[in-house]
């Protein structure tokens, strides 16, 4: 006994990281590069049937298999996917995959599949411990749920609600330290997410996939914390024949297929006053078109006025604008668009 009373240091619930041990660490935060971080919350929004459960299931897959997605470097991990959507055409879309992409002599992949109905707000708990005792020695690093109103047992605009969903999706990100993607449909307006914002506000990645009236599903990254914003990532969906039916007939699916992002022409704006009414007279004139002087003369008929120099900057003003042009044996003609 020295008679010298010891001190113990109390342990803090919440640790403090001073300035100068905050250091820059090189390992890797994502789980899709650029894309999907390697721990948060993700969502995917569009109208429905633009293929953003397609794109869901696509990028899944090569999470779970390790495989480079679209040039970007991914994080193999295994994959827990709530298809709430229903479980019958999402093992169609699997098939698909499998038999498009896949090797015979393949490794079956950690691709774990949830068709059961889903109370995220009661059921977290439940459904964190089932994954546990289901999944084996990795935790998931994605967890997906398609989508969020099959997953809701409340309302999409209430702030409550919004905000317990977010919480037990958050839970779930906790237990597993893993990226949670949440598939959610598109407000009336098609703008933006249906529903509070609040799912919006605590969300670490957000994209927004439409489709073209050509096919052509495009994803563009509205925001990715400490990430780039504005990218885009298009694709088509092909269908393939998958199985057959007790009665006969083809089972089908779809597989994703990049493609180049679609190049939209700007929408030329339609000239107004004399200028417009120039333009309805030679539409007017079909196929034939009009030499100058025909031109000219219905344009006065029409009130323009007789300045030649007037009808003729006009002319130049809608050849400009590559509204119409003059073929070689000298009569004008609209630009077909």
């Amino acid at each position: 006994m020295t008679g010298k009373v010891e001190t113990f240091e109390p342990k803090c619930r919440f640790p403090l990281t001073a300035f100068d041990d905050i250091r820059l660490t090189s390992e890797r935060d994502y789980l899709l590069k650029g894309l999907w971080p390697r721990e948060g919350l993700a969502v995917a929004w569009g109208a429905p049937k633009c293929g953003k459960s397609f794109w869901a299931t696509d990028a899944a897959m090569h999470v779970a298999l390790g495989w480079e997605y679209r040039s970007r470097r991914v994080q193999q991990a295994p994959v827990v996917y709530v298809a709430g959507e229903g479980q019958h055409g999402f093992k169609k879309r699997i098939e698909a995959f499998r038999q498009q992409n896949m090797q015979l002599d393949y490794d079956p992949p950690p691709f774990f599949l949830l068709g059961e109905p889903v109370d995220l707000i009661g059921d977290h708990q439940t459904l964190i411990a089932d994954i546990r005792a289901q999944v084996g020695d990795r935790l998931p690093g994605l967890v997906v749920l398609d989508t969020l109103n099959r997953t809701l047992r409340g309302s999409e605009n209430d702030p409550e609600d919004m905000g317990r969903y977010v919480a037990a999706a958050d839970a779930i990100r906790s237990a597993f330290a893993c990226c949670v993607v949440v598939i959610h449909h598109c407000g009336t307006d098609g703008n933006r997410p249906r529903g509070h914002t609040s799912l919006t506000g605590a969300a670490d990645a957000q994209f927004s996939v439409t489709k073209s009236p050509a096919g052509t599903v495009t994803v563009t990254s509205e925001f990715v914390k400490d990430g780039p914003e504005g990218e885009t990532l298009s694709f088509t969906l092909r269908q393939v024949e998958v199985g057959i039916d007790d009665d006969g007939d083809d089972i089908t699916s779809c597989v994703v297929e990049p493609t180049e992002p679609e190049t939209i022409e700007p929408a030329i704006k339609r000239p107004t006053g004399n200028t417009g009414t120039m333009l309805t007279i030679l539409e007017e004139a079909g196929p034939a078109g009009l030499t100058v002087e025909e031109w000219n003369e219905q344009a006065r008929q029409a009130g323009i006025g007789a300045a030649r120099q007037r009808l003729y900057e006009i002319r130049v003003t809608l050849k400009r604008k590559k509204l119409v042009y003059e073929s070689q044996d000298g009569r004008w003609h609209v630009m077909s668009r």
